[in-house]
Order: C-alpha cells, then sequence, then structure tokens
C-alpha cells in the first residue's frame, strides 16, 4: 500500500492551505488540478498516485488543495483569481521554493496563468492541460457554451452534486475509457473534497472569469497540452491559447480522456521531459524577461484641483496636499499597493492584483473624500515594462487614461479589471464604450458599486 506523503499547512491570507511535497531533483514542479483534489485520499486512488509518482520523478512535486476543498480551509464568500493564485506562492514560500515549473489542468491552469504572467522570476516553465481562458462563449472563442448553457450546467451541478451516481455520469463523459473501478474511485475523492455548496461557491466564481488579456503577458517557456479527441474538451481551445502566448509550445496527443491522470502516459510524459530538458537552468533565469511583469496600475487626481488651490491659497493648498499624500499613503500601504510617482494632486500606484487595487482605490476615495474633496481614479491591469525602478508601457498609458474619463468620486476600470475579479462579490455599474487618446480601438469601461468590501488578503511581501 502506498505511504501520503506528510500533509502540512501554509497560511494564505487568514486561510490555511493544506500542501504536500514528494520526489526530488534539480527542480521544483506545482501541480494544480482541476475543480478539485484531496491531497490525502490522492494515494488511495491509483490513477491518481501513479500520476503524482510520475511527476515526482520529474522533479520535487509539490500538491495543494485549493481553498476551500479537500483538506484546505472552507471560505466564506467568492474569493477573487488573484486570491486563490496567492495560495501557489503562499505554498512555495512554505516549502523555500524560489521558482518553479507550474503545471495547471482545466481552471487550475488559470490560477497558473496569472501566477507566471504576475511573477515571472518565480516561474521557470508553464505548462496547461485543457485550460481554456474562459468557460463561455466570447467573440474570439465562439465554439464555448453560451453564458446561460453554462449557467444552467453549473445549477445541474450545485443541484446534483450529492445525488447516488450523478459525479459517476459526469466523469465518465468526459473519460469515455474509464473502467467501473476508476470512475468510482475518481467519484469519491470528489465527493469527499468538495460539498455540494463549495460546488456553487465554485461555478459562480468561475461563470466570468477571463484571462485572455492575461495571456499575451506570460514570457516564460510554455507548453500547452492537449488530446484533441477528448469528448468535453474543444480542441480548438489549445491552439487559441498557444497562439497568444508567446512562442508557446502546442503538443496533441492521443486517447479520448480528459483527465490527465487517465489513459496513455507515455505520450504525455514523453512531452513533458522533452519541454522541461529545455528550459534554462536557475542559475539562467536571470535571461528570461523578468522586467516585463502583469501588473494593475491606479491613477488618481483631485477633481477641480486648480480652482481649490486658487480658492484657499497656497498655504492651505499645501497643507491640503500634505493631508491628501499621507492618506493616500496610508491606503496604499494597507493595500500593498507600490507608490510609483506623484505630480502635484495626481498619485500613480501599482498591486499585483486588480481586486486589491479595487479595495485600495475605494479606501483612498473614501480617506480624501473626510478632506472636502473628491478624486477620480482609474485602473487597469496589463503587462509593464520595469526600467531601473520606473514603471512604463501601454498598460500605464491605459490606466491614465481610464482615469481621465472617471466621474468626480469614481472608481473606474477597464474591462480586463472586470474580467480578472469576476465572482470575487465586486459590482459594477456599465459606463459603456470609449475611445482614449492614443490608445487604439474601443475600451470597455465600467464604475465600481459602492460599497464594497474594503479588506482582502495580504500581497506579496
Amino acid at each position: 500500500m502506498r505511504v501520503s506523503p506528510e500533509t502540512r499547512y501554509a497560511r494564505s491570507g487568514e486561510v490555511s492551505i493544506a500542501y504536500q511535497v514528494t520526489g526530488a531533483g534539480s527542480f521544483d514542479l506545482v501541480y494544480v488540478p482541476a475543480v478539485s483534489q484531496h491531497v490525502e485520499l490522492n494515494w488511495e486512488n491509483p490513477p491518481v498516485a501513479r500520476f503524482l509518482e510520475r511527476l515526482g520523478s520529474l522533479g520535487r512535486l509539490i500538491v495543494f488543495d485549493k481553498r476551500g476543498t479537500g483538506m484546505s480551509d472552507r471560505v466564506v464568500g467568492s474569493p477573487a483569481l488573484e486570491e486563490r493564485m496567492d495560495d501557489i506562492r503562499a505554498v512555495m514560500d512554505a516549502v523555500g521554493s524560489e521558482r518553479a515549473v507550474l503545471f495547471g489542468n482545466g481552471d487550475g491552469g488559470q490560477l497558473c496563468v496569472l501566477f507566471a504572467a504576475t511573477y515571472p522570476e518565480r516561474t521557470r516553465a508553464l505548462v496547461l492541460w485543457h485550460t481554456p481562458p474562459r468557460f463561455s462563449r466570447s467573440a474570439e472563442l465562439p465554439f464555448l457554451r453560451s453564458r446561460g448553457e453554462q449557467e444552467q450546467l453549473y445549477d445541474e451541478w450545485a443541484r446534483r452534486w450529492g445525488e447516488p451516481g450523478f459525479i459517476e455520469a459526469m466523469f465518465r463523459q468526459g473519460n469515455p475509457n474509464a473502467s467501473d473501478e476508476e470512475v468510482s474511485g475518481y467519484a469519491r475523492v470528489a465527493r469527499l473534497s468538495v460539498s455540494p455548496g463549495a460546488v456553487a461557491q465554485f461555478s459562480r466564481m468561475h461563470l466570468d472569469v477571463d484571462v485572455s488579456e492575461v495571456l499575451p503577458a506570460v514570457r516564460v517557456p510554455t507548453l500547452i497540452v492537449h488530446r484533441p479527441d477528448a469528448t468535453t474538451v474543444d480542441a480548438r481551445v489549445a491552439a487559441h491559447i498557444a497562439s497568444r502566448i508567446p512562442n508557446a509550445r502546442l503538443a496533441e496527443l492521443p486517447g479520448r480522456n480528459a483527465a490527465p491522470t487517465l489513459g496513455d502516459q507515455e505520450p504525455l510524459f514523453s512531452e513533458l521531459e522533452s519541454f522541461l530538458s529545455l528550459v534554462p537552468e536557475a542559475e539562467a533565469a536571470e535571461s528570461l524577461e523578468a522586467e516585463r511583469v502583469l501588473a494593475t496600475v491606479l491613477f488618481t487626481d483631485i477633481v477641480g484641483a486648480t480652482a481649490i488651490a486658487a480658492e484657499l491659497g497656497d498655504q492651505r493648498w499645501r497643507e491640503l496636499l500634505t493631508a491628501h499624500h499621507d492618506r493616500i499613503r496610508r491606503e496604499l500601504a494597507r493595500g500593498h499597493g507600490r507608490e510609483v510617482d506623484t505630480a502635484g494632486d495626481g498619485f500613480f500606484a501599482t498591486f499585483d492584483g486588480p481586486a486589491r487595487a479595487i479595495r485600495c482605490a475605494c479606501a483612498v476615495s473614501d480617506a480624501v473624500r473626510e478632506l472636502g474633496v473628491d478624486i477620480r481614479a482609474g485602473l487597469h491591469t496589463g503587462e509593464c515594462e520595469l526600467v531601473h525602478g520606473k514603471v512604463g508601457g501601454l498598460a500605464v498609458h491605459i490606466g491614465a487614461r481610464v482615469a481621465g474619463k472617471a466621474e468626480p468620486g469614481e472608481v473606474l476600470v477597464s474591462s480586463t479589471v472586470k474580467d480578472l475579479v469576476a465572482g470575487s462579490g465586486i459590482e459594477f455599474d456599465d459606463r459603456g464604450t470609449h475611445e482614449l487618446k492614443g490608445v487604439p480601438g474601443e475600451w470597455h469601461l465600467y464604475a465600481i458599486a459602492r460599497p464594497i468590501r474594503l479588506t482582502g488578503p495580504p500581497s506579496r511581501p
């Protein structure tokens, strides 16, 4: 009988994340499965145990139960994508992993995409298995289910999760070559890993999540792995992602099972070994484009600043600006934002997650309103260039232009920001499409519907 590795816990904000470490090698590999798993019951399910042992033969394997599933803490409300991404970083920190290969399956791949773009210096390579950038139809992915169809599917999951035979039937649909014993083994782990209520919460979180705009910001070596004949995953998804991530490698494998743990493992591990043999060693990390990262930019300025300064006079205006700056810096410290620049009454800051940036922007707006002034705030998430401590790139220009469109007291965001915080409970008011000076195309903008929860988990130290 296999012996399960020791289970330990890492703190991710206020949540305890269960994890295990097994195997050994010259690099670390973090595996993030689809939906849920149970780090201890994995070893009682023979196909999964064999799969994990094989991954552990490539390098030191790190696995964890996503928040709300398995042995990790249950959570209240719907965490933002970046908060769930933080669980990867928390576990890596707990085991002393500075850089790792990330292997994500399904929605787990979405977390890995966001992590790789946000923390390229900590990502050795990225492997994606059957990972769509979103789960419902869009202009770029017209072959996916409509939002209504996806919502009906998720409603059925939540309603029938506890019914005898439902999980088995769902698993068999996606894995037609699985034996009865394999189906029963997977269904048992699923039932013990996630409750009907947790499935409903999970579904709501993923209904509108979209990492499409993050894909071009992934600058680490990337392997897209797919079984075109799998019955529940459209083969065009893999080709789409491979076309959006710079220099991504696409591998199509034989087989009809959607789960990577089932079917012939040799083609998969042959691709993995070939791909990883070409990835630079840790010593060569500086050659990667680590100076380009995904970030959320925040711009603010005081509404009617010139008129207020004329009314107050120089001395009182300077006093107001000092109080204004102090309050913004206090909220940036609380929200783990980084002040980049100030010019008169304007602030420019960056964050490593859009939900944190939204909460901070709302807190800033409230704090300075106590001084008798309103600010405009604009947010955008995109790839930024870091040069000698300065932050630049098109994303910065877009953020500034979004702020310029905001009404007094309003926090205005791009559609990219909205898509990345989908499912977090943050609500928006549609402000329509706009042209942004000097930026190609039309941009859909949204205002934050107040009030929102102004607290969230900490960012990077």
